[in-house]
């Protein structure tokens, strides 16, 4: 394949395709074992990093390699600096030039550490379009950007392109590859088996070659409507009634997730600010927010790895608010955190860390039951169409199948709640898919789902209602049918309220 002077390219595939791995074999994170990379006619022996931004090549990987002891500039200069002193005060001042370029604004003393997830994919971005590179790579770039903040992205692209930069865009969703690209190439288990002109193919065609199917005459409405989601398309009103009543009668039943002026502080400073909220048996509630209005440290206050300053949190009327994350799990409570390599340890198997919250369950007189353990793994990879085996270590899987790990450790618990920060983030149209098709599964069996995401076209496919965090604040709600891209970016800015 090829990328021009001055072009977009567009590369599909689905979650283990082998997009990931031809990207770092091009940025030298990964040595290849035969082929040949070449810049303008010239063959590069690429080693490392250094050799691929010194060749003219950007890139922002998926996996965040930044310091988080070190600050936003100094993670920026460790990336093209060598040996000696740096003039900071100019450093500084080029940091904020190319923050400007893509229209983000980051404090550049703010240490990696405080940052939200989606704040650290911002100073990636930053760290490639900092270097004056001749072909930028662009991993899934969009993901934790709102509609303004893509919007200014694309223009950014677009600026560079006109003055001859090459784009290898690599995304889901089909609405940004037919807007941006001029041309899509399309991956499958490692083979490129398509690459056609972005306006001479359609959505179906694109999704067939990504998949490897050419027939869709088995998909279901629901189904049709989630895959069309997870690729960016527009999504019709669905089976929800667009004029019931957004928020649900508290009196009725018991809430499976209750949050009541939930506050959590950081000397002194409120991250969350008197949050309330309920999630009703049978209901999927969405947040949505910008990265840093306090998603990381709602998710982690209710997943039991920060303690809240003041508040209360109920899972079925049982107060959890200073229970541990095993007594949280005991009440009911699930789990997806939006860190997925986090929530797993790299080095054991896919078995191990199916079992990591319940080992009591496979412990026998004192000793870990592997028969036990083994039998568990195997339904559960069969359940849930785990790509693996049971030995397999979970760090070589790929996003979209450790995403499935983590899915079925949870809902093997039968929780009352869940909660699932950025349950999609990174995974292909199948995986995409499928994760929905689980928490619709839970929301039928009258659990509670609370989605806490920054894809819009998730939030709007998938919930019944969703609420904006603002500052820590939940500022307004609103119904799927009415949350148009406009309107719920102009709320996750501050600028409309309930």
């Amino acid at each position: 394949m090829s990328v021009g002077r001055g072009e977009v390219v567009a590369m599909l595939g689905e979650n283990g395709a082998g997009k990931s791995t031809l990207m770092k074999i091009i940025y030298g994170l990964v040595r290849p074992d035969a082929g040949v990379i070449r810049m303008e006619g010239r063959t590069l022996n690429i080693r490392s990093p250094r050799d691929a931004m010194a060749a003219g090549i950007g890139m922002v990987t998926q996996e965040f390699s930044l310091v988080e002891t070190m600050t936003v500039r100094e993670n920026v200069a460790l990336s093209g600096v060598g040996l000696g002193r740096i003039d900071a005060r100019q450093h500084r001042a080029r940091v904020e030039q190319a923050m400007e370029r893509i229209g983000v604004d980051l404090q550049p003393e703010r240490l990696v550490s405080t940052l939200s997830i989606g704040e650290r994919q911002r100073v990636e971005i930053v760290k490639a379009l900092f270097h004056d590179c001749r072909v930028l790579i662009l991993d899934e770039p969009t993901a934790v950007l709102t509609p303004q903040d893509v919007r200014a992205l694309f223009v950014t692209i677009e600026r560079l392109r006109t003055s001859g930069l090459g784009v290898l865009f690599v995304s889901h969703k089909l609405r940004e590859v037919a807007e941006i690209s001029h041309r899509v190439v399309v991956l499958r288990r490692g083979t490129l088996v398509g690459e056609r002109v972005t306006q001479e193919v359609g959505d179906a065609e694109l999704a067939a070659l990504m998949m490897g199917s050419t027939t869709a005459s088995t998909t279901t409405t629901t189904d049709t409507d989630t895959a069309a989601a997870a690729v960016g398309l527009s999504v019709p009103a669905t089976n929800r009634d667009a004029s019931s009543p957004a928020s649900p009668d508290p009196g009725a039943r018991v809430p499976a997730l209750s949050l009541t002026d939930v506050t959590y502080e950081v000397r002194g400073h409120p991250v969350l600010d008197g949050v309330s909220l309920q999630v009703m048996p049978g209901e999927i509630v969405g947040v949505a927010g910008i990265s840093g209005n306090g998603q990381t440290e709602l998710t982690g206050v209710l997943a039991g790895t920060l303690a809240a300053s003041r508040g209360r949190v109920e899972v079925a009327g049982q107060d959890i608010t200073r229970s541990g994350v095993g007594a949280r799990l005991q009440a009911g409570l699930g789990r997806l955190t939006e860190d997925r390599r986090g929530s797993v340890i790299p080095q054991l198997s896919v078995e191990q860390n199916l079992v990591l919250e319940d080992l009591p369950a496979f412990t026998r007189r004192g000793v870990l039951d592997g028969a036990a353990i083994r039998r568990h793994a195997e339904e559960l990879i069969e359940r849930f169409d785990i790509r693996a085996t049971p030995t397999d270590v979970i760090a070589n899987l790929s996003g979209g199948n450790m995403q499935k790990v983590l899915l079925a450790r949870t809902l093997a618990r039968r929780p009352r709640a869940l909660v699932a920060a950025q349950p999609t983030r990174g995974l292909d149209v199948g995986a995409y898919r499928y994760v929905h098709g689980r928490l619709e599964d839970l929301k039928a069996r009258d659990g509670g789902v609370l989605v806490i995401s920054e894809d819009l076209d998730e939030l709007r496919s998938l919930c019944d209602r969703i609420v904006v965090l603002f500052r820590g604040r939940i500022t307004a709600e609103v119904a799927p049918a009415e949350a148009t891209s406009d309107r719920l970016g102009r709320m996750m800015a501050g600028e409309v309220s309930a």
